[in-house]
């Protein structure tokens, strides 16, 4: 491999098992000053600061495997996965795939090496073909870790492109994310897709954080995403986050095993959403400023 390259494509090609297209995937090369970690968000995303030889790095536009021909999408190890009469489904969809994006990233090329948008599209097609997917697959996990990934990338996008709207079309995928985390986590109690041993939880690529990552996320998100103007029904699905916190720093030695970051978050989150939750409150700061605002005006 020259010397500079960002990525490369893998030699022996990948065949679609939806319409048996065959292509060659590209993945990121590792080392040579590539990755230069930064911060880890409250939403457990590991950034990275731009690096002076390859500038600012996406190690996110290369996990899901795409077919450049029907867009059928989906992790590595899931790709060749669904049942024949599931495929089938999937042809059929084809053209909304196709469709669907079109109106928000006209062209596409998965042949090249990917830039935002292919990394975007490659999240909103995985999204899409998990429905496709067995339980044993953990499809409703999947779908909502790439949901957020999608939604991490259009962030990003965002702050390439302002004004562009991608701002509003990342909230959509951030609600999309809390949804399925949240049916993730109902289906994994309710023992209708219980969570694979071997499962990598994310939800970023340096760190995996494993059941009590999921746990958080599905609070955090609800909680920062979750919004409702019944206030009732905020302070409910607050009450419910705030337990779900409550189970990841626990009690005692329970909470050592626990990632530190994880903790961390979760105690200030936590703390977050008792505030949030007093002003929502019959006679709380939050009804005490809008009786004054009334008055004033």
């Amino acid at each position: 491999m020259a010397e500079g390259h960002l990525t490369f494509f893998e030699k022996k090609q990948t065949v679609c098992p939806v319409c048996n297209a065959k292509f060659f995937r590209e993945d990121l090369l590792s080392g040579g000053g590539r990755l230069i970690a930064g911060n880890l968000t409250k939403e457990l995303r590991r950034q990275y600061d731009p690096s002076k030889k390859y500038g600012q790095v996406h190690p996110l536009l290369y996990p899901v495997t795409v077919c450049p021909v029907c867009y059928f999408a989906a992790f590595p190890q899931d790709f060749g996965g669904p049942s024949e009469s599931r495929r089938k489904k999937a042809e059929v969809n084809a053209d909304e795939r196709r469709e669907s994006i079109s109106s928000i990233f006209p062209q596409l090329d998965f042949t090249a090496p990917r830039a935002l948008r292919e990394g975007i599209a490659s999240y909103y097609f995985s999204v899409m073909c998990y429905d496709f997917y067995e339980k044993r697959a953990n499809p409703t996990y999947k779908a909502g870790l790439c949901a957020l990934r999608a939604a991490w990338l259009l962030s990003d996008l965002d702050k390439q492109e302002p004004g562009e709207g991608w701002d509003t079309l990342a909230l959509l995928f951030y609600r999309k994310a809390n949804f399925y985390y949240r049916l993730a986590l109902e289906r994994e109690s309710a023992g209708q897709e219980p969570f694979d041993a071997n499962l990598a939880f994310g939800p970023d690529l340096d760190k995996n954080y494993g059941y009590y990552g999921v746990i958080y996320l599905a609070a955090y998100l609800d909680f920062k995403y979750g919004t409702t103007p019944d206030r009732e029904k905020r302070v409910a699905a607050l009450q419910y986050d705030r337990r779900m916190m409550a189970k990841i720093f626990g009690v005692g030695k329970s909470s050592k095993n626990r990632p530190a970051a994880i903790l961390d978050n979760a105690k200030e989150v936590y703390e977050q959403m008792g505030a949030e939750m007093e002003k929502l409150r019959p006679g709380g700061a939050g009804e005490a400023a809008e009786t004054a605002a009334a008055g004033d005006a």
